[in-house]
Order: structure tokens, then C-alpha cells, then sequence
């Protein structure tokens, strides 16, 4: 049986290639990436497949059983059709099953709201594709929170418009392990999971990252706006937009939702502090 996953060269995509190779082994795994030179670092056979080019997957789907379509990164608009020239050839190369890496979040109600949209399009063109398929709604990684440590020492805070808002982290390594699963396993066909962690406050981000890092983090919580203009002048209009988007999406609890992770993976999620200090004993 041939896997293949789209956007292998991102993190997310290889942890999932990483997680399959365990299962099945990398003769069966298939990478397929926009820069096939980026995805070589995996071991396993890399195909060309930029979102943007329904011919290319026509090619990278050849022989392939079941496929990770991993979402994109592009903008809202453009991401329903990138997905649908996956999906397109899929269904003309004879793959058996799609498995969809979608997002928790709200479609409505903040800055965000337009990728959810997105996404929950895709899973739309997902579920009536006529293949086979599962699809996984990942909550926030905690790894960008991690990488960012160093600025968050030197501003001795973490700052976010997140108030007491609760949030389900994930880690790309506990989302690898669920998708293999539900790649592998067709008891998953025709569901949609929530891949999300224990929710929790900022503060409790903030005290877990304390115990592992010997830091002495506090939780300042700003308003949106206040937020919003701060991280677009560092990030630029739309990635800006995103991240005061999503961290407003916390205050209101768009992430805060009923964990299906322990139904996909056939295990429990790791908890918030054992996943920092995995990281931290990595990195």
C-alpha cells in the first residue's frame, strides 16, 4: 500500500511522513512537495506537487492508495481550488482514500474566520469527492509558542489578547501520530475529529513553560485592537491579521472544544507540560 503526503517539506508533513515510516516503513510512504529538493532530508521517494498545478498531481498520485492533503498556507480564496486540484486527481488516479489536515476555529466570528471558511469548504469537497475519507480539525500548535521563548525572556512576558480564554494545544508530533492512524485504520472513514489537547489559559501556558525553562513568564493580556496593530506593524496586513485573529479566537473560545484525539490515535494526548518538555529535551 502506497501513502502520499501533500506539503511534505513543512513541519506538519514530515512529522506525519516521520509517523508513517514507523507504521509501514518508507518504501510504502510517499513525499510530495512543491521543492521536492526540501522534502530529500525524509528517506523516502519524493514527487513534485505545487498546489497550483492540477497536472502535477495527476503525476504525484500515480499508483497511490490514500492521500494526506495537508492545507495550504495561501490565502483563503485561493486554497478551496489548490485543494481541489488534490482532490480532482485523486479521484482520476484511482486513490481509494483522502485524509484532510482542517483547523478547529470559528468560521464567523474573528479576524481568522476566513481560513476556518476555507477549510470547512475543502471539507465539504472532502466528504462528497466519492473517495473514502477522515478528516482531522488540528487545534493550535504549541511549538510557535516554544520557538518564540527568546523573546518572551526578553519582554519577561507573554503578550496576547487571549484574556482567560482556554486553548486545546497540539504539537505537530502528537498530530503526526493521530494522521498515520487515521490514514491506516478505515474504522476512521467518514469522520471528522477534533485533534486537540487539554485546553488551557495563557497563564497556565506561561507557569508550564516556567517549570520546564526556569523562567519567570508572566500572562499580559491586551486588548484585540491593541494586539491586532501591534502584530501587523511586526508581521505585515495579512499575517498579522491571522495571528491577532486566532489569539482572539482563544478569548472567545473557538478552541475550546470536546477532544476526539484518543478516537483517532488509539491513545490519550500527551499533556500540555509533557509537550514542552519533550521539546525542550530536542532542542
Amino acid at each position: 500500500m502506497k501513502i502520499a503526503v501533500t506539503s511534505a517539506s513543512g513541519q506538519l508533513g514530515a512529522a506525519i511522513v516521520k509517523a508513517l515510516i514507523q507504521e509501514i516503513g518508507k518504501e510504502n510512504v510517499i513525499a510530495i512537495a512543491r521543492t521536492p529538493e526540501k522534502a530529500k532530508q525524509l528517506g523516502v521517494e519524493v514527487r513534485k506537487g505545487d498546489y497550483n498545478k492540477r497536472e502535477d498531481f495527476d503525476s504525484a498520485l500515480k499508483g497511490v492508495d490514500k492521500v494526506l492533503l495537508i492545507s495550504g498556507m495561501d490565502e483563503p480564496q485561493k486554497r478551496i481550488q489548490q485543494h481541489r486540484n488534490v482532490i480532482e486527481a485523486a479521484k482520476t488516479k484511482g486513490v481509494k482514500k483522502i485524509v484532510y489536515t482542517s483547523i478547529v476555529g470559528d468560521d464567523e466570528k474573528n479576524a481568522f474566520s476566513p481560513i476556518v471558511q476555507s477549510n470547512r469548504q475543502t471539507e465539504e469537497d472532502v466528504c462528497t469527492s466519492g473517495l473514502q475519507w477522515a478528516i482531522g480539525r488540528n487545534g493550535i500548535y504549541i511549538e510557535p509558542d516554544l520557538e518564540y521563548i527568546d523573546t518572551y525572556v526578553k519582554e519577561w512576558e507573554i503578550r496576547n489578547c487571549a484574556g482567560d480564554g482556554k486553548c486545546g494545544y497540539t504539537s505537530r508530533e502528537e498530530l503526526g501520530f493521530a494522521y498515520a492512524q487515521m490514514l491506516l485504520n478505515d474504522t476512521h472513514n467518514g469522520n471528522t475529529y477534533n485533534l486537540v489537547g487539554e485546553a488551557i489559559t495563557q497563564t497556565q501556558l506561561a507557569e508550564y513553560i516556567n517549570q520546564v525553562y526556569d523562567t519567570t513568564l508572566a500572562f499580559n493580556s491586551v486588548s484585540v485592537e491593541a494586539y491586532a496593530e501591534e502584530r501587523k506593524a511586526e508581521l505585515g496586513e495579512f499575517m498579522g491579521t491571522v495571528i491577532a485573529g486566532i489569539y482572539e479566537g482563544m478569548l472567545t473560545g473557538a478552541y475550546q472544544v470536546n477532544s476526539d484525539y484518543e478516537k483517532a490515535a488509539g491513545r490519550p494526548h500527551k499533556s500540555p507540560l509533557e509537550i514542552i518538555e519533550k521539546y525542550y529535551q530536542n532542542h
